[in-house]
């Protein structure tokens, strides 16, 4: 399973660098309208930290400190510092699944999800699905501001 989860996480980081690229102003990242309360600089953000949390610091063990608050607080992070945190993600994610054995996989999740224990599997298409959500909402923010 870990090729495949691999593969799709790279295809989406691959994503969200095409969606955050496709701004043509980049102040336009940044941008509140409507109802929408994150504008897509702090969804971008939110993934980075979350998937540098829970598979890099609690999966691969690399020593990542998360700064949930800041991922929805922090405004006008240079794009280009995104697009270089997105690009640190592929091997951290690459490394640290194509580790994980498939006892690994059925066994216990290091931290709780929610206060439920979940096996690595479960968290694993969780944050992959949260990930999509997330990017939905981007690519949806980009055209809605246009």
């Amino acid at each position: 399973m870990t090729p495949s989860l691999i593969k799709i996480f790279h295809r989406d980081l691959k994503k969200l660098q095409d969606e955050i690229n496709q701004y043509e102003d980049e102040a336009d990242l940044w941008v509140i309208k409507g109802n929408i309360s994150n504008s897509a600089g702090n969804l971008c953000l939110h993934i980075i930290g979350n998937l540098n949390h829970f598979i890099g610091a609690v999966l691969g063990k690399n020593g990542y400190i998360r700064h949930r608050d800041l991922e929805f607080s922090q405004k006008n992070v240079p794009r280009v510092d995104m697009l270089a945190n997105i690009d640190a993600l592929f091997p951290i994610i690459s490394d640290t699944l194509s580790g994980l054995s498939e006892d690994d996989l059925s066994g216990v999740f290091p931290v709780l999800k929610h206060d439920e224990v979940v096996t690595t599997e479960l968290m694993l298409l969780h944050l992959l699905s949260h990930f999509q959500y997330h990017l939905g909402q981007i690519n949806y923010h980009r055209r809605l501001i246009k």
